[in-house]
């Protein structure tokens, strides 16, 4: 299994299969609305806009797991994101990471990246590099600046 076998609901209920990304680097984030960190918006889609044009993507899935910081609905956390950090990668409905309803996507990230049993994501913007093929290359800590991971990027584009 990789990356590419799930699919996920964008924000206007249509599901997306991760498949149509096949072929591109992806940076598949956990993000919020309240949080510290919701300012890594705007490096982002600094970092989505350097290399889109190269094959790289940024996913981003609202999680309100984290001390509810992302508490909006769907369609009102999709225009916030667009309004105040000026994000034009794609983004999804909101999911949750850890659980027993955490979604299989990143359940999968985390059996990828993690050392069981201390493979939860801890917190919001926690990031998965994946490369062309769907394979789950790296995961960034959610105080990893995207601007550091630029370095990553370039080197599977």
């Amino acid at each position: 299994m990789n990356v590419h076998d799930f699919e996920a609901a964008r924000p206007d209920g249509t599901v997306q299969k991760l498949s149509d990304y096949r072929g591109r680097v992806l940076l598949i984030v956990n993000t919020a609305t309240r949080c510290g960190l919701t300012p890594q918006l705007e490096g982002l889609e600094k970092l989505y806009e350097t290399y889109r044009d190269r094959g790289f993507v940024v996913l981003g899935f609202p999680c309100n797991q984290f001390a509810s910081q992302s508490p909006e609905p769907d369609a009102e956390i999709e225009a916030f994101c667009r309004l105040k950090y000026g994000v034009s990668f794609p983004t999804f409905a909101k999911v949750n990471v850890n659980g027993r309803n955490a979604h299989p996507l990143f359940k999968h990230l985390k059996r990828k990246t993690g050392v069981w049993p201390f493979n939860a994501v801890k917190w919001n913007f926690t990031k998965f590099l994946v490369d062309r093929e769907g394979r789950v290359v790296r995961r960034f800590a959610p105080t990893t600046p995207p601007d550091a991971i630029g370095e990553h990027v370039r080197k599977l584009l």
